[in-house]
């Protein structure tokens, strides 16, 4: 496609019902408020088989809270504009994070470590539901962790943690059993594009805090496959069995 930047209606209404279904499902995510079906003619190899045809192009209005994403301020700390990143960043905080002061000399450190704790909910709430986002890049994370972009997504017929519903994704860097790693990744850039906006203390407190991820998303994670099981209480057994059963939802 030469990356055209346009959508088929097939697609689009499949964009449309998903992002809905998320909604739906409990799940943090931008909603479709529009579907419109363009005059122009779009060519897609639908099942890229070299099977070229002529669809209709269509476009989706969405609508969120805020579409800032990690990139948002990653590209201006890596152009060096550091005086625009830190005014985007307090307007953010200001519009979309109340519950942190504006006069606390540690808001940019509260604000990483809420942006790391719900971005392990998000990616915790994509597995509970078989959701592989299919392009997990910096520009598609949202600040706010919320699901903001729908293309090449995909949900699992079967238990698979290697599906890919990306067929451009030959490394399977997005895999869905590789979402989690990749927002560890993601949450590092982010720290890495803070870093020059914290003094020496700050930086390793915030260090600390993205080791805590991991921590964060196996708690969220394993929450919710209990609460599929029906498993109440804490048992010790239970990460062995939610492990066990999808091995055996893996080998069926």
């Amino acid at each position: 496609r030469n990356g055209d930047g346009r959508a088929v209606l097939r697609s689009s209404v499949r964009e449309y019902l998903c992002s809905e279904a998320m909604y739906y499902l409990g799940i943090p995510t931008s909603r479709a408020v529009s579907l419109v079906v363009s005059d122009d003619d779009v060519w897609r190899d639908q099942f890229y088989n070299g099977n070229i045809k002529k669809e209709r192009g269509a476009i989706v209005l969405r609508l969120a809270k805020s579409w800032f994403r990690i990139g948002s301020l990653e590209i201006l700390a890596h152009s060096g504009e550091l005086h625009l990143q830190r005014r985007l960043l307090d307007f953010i905080i200001q519009e979309h994070f109340p519950s942190i002061a504006m006069n606390n000399s540690n808001r940019y450190l509260e604000f990483f470590s809420t942006v790391v704790s719900e971005t392990a909910n998000l990616i915790a709430l994509w597995m509970a539901v078989g959701f592989a986002h299919g392009v997990c890049n910096t520009d598609n994370f949202s600040l706010l962790s919320i699901t903001i972009d729908y293309g090449p997504f995909g949900f699992m017929d079967s238990y698979d943690p290697n599906f890919v519903p990306n067929t451009s994704d030959d490394e399977r860097r997005y895999k869905i059993g590789n979402q989690a790693n990749v927002g560890l990744f993601n949450l590092n850039k982010l720290l890495q594009a803070l870093k020059p906006l914290l003094d020496p203390r700050q930086k390793q407190l915030a260090s600390q805090i993205l080791e805590g991820y991991g921590e964060h998303y196996h708690s969220r994670f394993t929450e919710l496959f209990k609460a599929k099981l029906g498993l109440l209480g804490e048992n010790e057994d239970d990460n062995y069995l939610i492990a066990f059963l999808l091995k055996v939802s893996l080998l069926c």
